[in-house]
């Protein structure tokens, strides 16, 4: 029995932002062949003045505007549907990572609430239970890149997009290391040649070199990715 499209739901200010890079490459062909839907939700429309106005002052004063709970929740009101995850990007949220973006690809989607100005009253944010998501310690624009940043991460999980699962299977974080690095022709590239093993022919020690090289790079680079590596496979795990 065939999957239902994924769905991705984005409410924004700007909605011609969106499929943008999702529209391109394995996403953009996955879109077509209706492996996963994406619909940009227009925020504005759900204002109530005729200069649709969607933010105001904040309460105890402070530079910038804070964008309205009441316009907000009639944009969720229209555009939740069971099931999907219900989401806000925000840089105080929770930092993505390859666990939640698997369970999130493996639900029926996701509703993501791209903030802009100042902020979100935390009021709507609290009522309707939205999920509040970093893609990283920095601060946006807007919410609409680190939605598109999401959605890719998710939409690549989804069976048939990437055509085969291998592709997946060694990439970083999928074992809790970063990725071993790549090499391809020519061979000896400006007097820098390729690891003799990877050239050996023999598979079993090249999956030896490549684990090790992750663990090494990982250890290097992520120190917190390395200890909880090394709490989940014993210490010092090399």
């Amino acid at each position: 029995m065939s999957r239902a499209p994924w769905i991705a739901k984005v409410l924004t200010l700007y909605p011609e932002m969106f499929p943008g890079p999702l529209g391109h490459s394995l996403a953009g062909r996955g879109m077509v062949n209706n492996l996963w839907q994406l619909e940009a939700v227009q925020i504005r429309d759900f204002a109530t003045d005729k200069h649709r106005t969607v933010d105001d002052s904040p309460f105890g004063g402070g530079a910038g505007m804070v964008m309205r709970p009441d316009v907000l929740d009639a944009a969720l009101e229209a555009t939740l549907s069971a099931g999907l995850a219900p989401l806000v990007m925000t840089p105080r949220g929770r930092m993505l990572n390859q666990d939640r973006v698997r369970d999130l690809a493996a639900g029926p989607g996701v509703v993501v609430l791209c903030g802009r100005f100042e902020g979100i009253d935390q009021r709507v944010i609290e009522a309707r239970g939205l999920e509040e998501v970093s893609i990283g310690d920095y601060v946006l624009s807007g919410g609409e890149t680190a939605a598109l940043t999401l959605i890719d991460a998710c939409v690549r999980l989804i069976p048939g997009v990437m055509g085969s699962e291998a592709t997946l299977d060694e990439e970083s974080f999928e074992e809790g290391l970063l990725e071993y690095p790549h090499f391809t022709r020519p061979a000896d590239w400006n007097g820098r040649p390729v690891p003799d093993i990877l050239l050996s022919g023999h598979h079993e020690r090249i999956r030896a070199w490549r684990l090790a090289e992750a663990r090494r790079i990982t250890a290097d680079r992520r120190p917190d990715l390395w200890a909880r590596y090394c709490t989940r496979h014993g210490a010092g795990s090399h």
